[in-house]
């Protein structure tokens, strides 16, 4: 006979039933101490995923743009190898000599060796000037750029920064560029006018200017690179009249020479020994250099007796020479002086051997030749 076991309560067990519903209701809201834990959990692995996830998404991206770009050019590559070519093709302007500096306000800018600037279209991944095709006559434009212009990296800049970046008069003032600023390229090379700056350019930020380039009739919409200088200060027109001179001539003032300024303390020291121009600078070197060097001085360091001794050698000098004859040589004997005392080499019983031909016997000669004479024998 089978006993039932006795129905237990049915409630047991299952607490929840016990409650009414305004009570369970109340136990499913959180309080705030949970919700505030539970952000707190999420914002910290937020923290830990993003420096992991985010590289990984870049270079997912990056792979598939990769991807696309490649499946694109083959594509055009089936349909016609020479939409490839003009498509990629990527053409920028190029100044093709530096400027000759220093540039003052009002003097013409010029190329070194008193040239013409010239303008060029290149095609940037060869490197060969365009001298065919649209772009090759295009109309250019000349401007003035921000000397610490240089783009992101170097020679990348949008077409925007280089906007940007154009230099204008300050106001009251004349155009910051006097003269023809436009040239039209003929077969890929143009010439830039007589043009000048009105204004120094101590005033912008960085205290120096760059020139520009850039096409203005883009016919056919495709950007053409923009050119630029490398940076120079402008000086005001009165700095000229100090100005040293490259090379400088024999008649040039001696203050024109490198690390002597004007009315400075070298200049008079100099002026004391009438040593006025180039000429009595190179006499005196080649004749007594030691005297040379003690009349400038302690003031004048070595490096700076480099820089002046250089800039003095690079004087062109004329074709006249001289002969230094002993007594009694009847003319036939002597030493050959260029025009500022330099040895050049001697002459033996009417025969003339170079110095670098000379024994040593012969520069021992020349030497004492040297001894006596004097700089304003020349």
């Amino acid at each position: 006979m089978s006993h039932k076991r006795p129905q237990e309560d049915s409630t047991k067990g299952r607490p929840s039933e016990a409650f009414t519903p305004d009570q369970d209701k109340r136990r499913r809201v959180p309080t705030l101490r949970n919700v505030v834990q539970e952000v707190m959990k999420l914002q910290s692995v937020q923290h830990l995923l993003e420096p992991v996830l985010e590289p990984l998404i870049r270079r997912v991206v990056k792979e598939e743009v990769e991807v696309a770009f490649r499946k694109h050019l083959n594509n055009m590559k089936r349909n016609g190898g020479k939409d490839v070519n003009s498509t990629s093709r990527i053409l920028q302007l190029q100044f093709l000599n530096n400027l000759s500096l220093p540039v003052f306000t009002g003097t013409r800018i010029e190329a070194e060796e008193c040239s013409v600037i010239k303008v060029a279209i290149v095609d940037s991944l060869t490197g060969q000037i365009v001298s065919s095709g649209p772009e090759s006559s295009a109309k250019v434009e000349v401007v003035v750029l921000e000397g610490d212009f240089d783009g992101d990296e170097g020679d990348n800049w949008t077409l925007e920064e280089f906007k940007n970046n154009i230099v204008r008069e300050r106001e009251g003032k004349k155009p910051l560029l006097a003269g023809d600023a436009f040239l039209t390229l003929t077969r890929g090379i143009g010439l830039v006018g007589e043009i000048s700056f009105s204004d120094n350019s101590s005033w912008t930020r960085s205290r120096r200017f760059r020139l520009g380039a850039r096409v203005v009739d883009g016919s056919d919409g495709t950007r053409v690179r923009e050119a630029k200088t490398e940076s120079f200060i402008v000086r005001d027109h009165r700095g000229e009249l100090y100005k040293k001179h490259h090379p400088p001539s024999l008649s040039d003032e001696v203050w024109r020479l490198e690390k002597i300024g004007k009315d400075g303390a070298f200049h008079k020291r100099l002026s004391r020994e009438n040593i006025n121009c180039v000429k009595d600078f190179l006499t005196m070197l080649f004749i007594d250099p030691p005297r040379l060097r003690h009349i400038l001085g302690t003031g004048m360091s070595a490096k700076m007796w480099e820089v002046t001794v250089e800039h003095a050698r690079t004087c062109v000098l004329d074709k006249r020479m001289h002969l230094y004859c002993p007594p009694g040589s009847q003319q036939k004997s002597g030493v050959v002086f260029n025009i500022v005392g330099q040895v050049m080499g001697l002459l033996s019983e009417c025969q003339y051997n170079t110095i670098d031909k000379l024994s040593e016997t012969e520069k021992l000669l020349i030497i004492c030749s040297t001894i006596r004479l004097k700089p304003k024998t020349w």
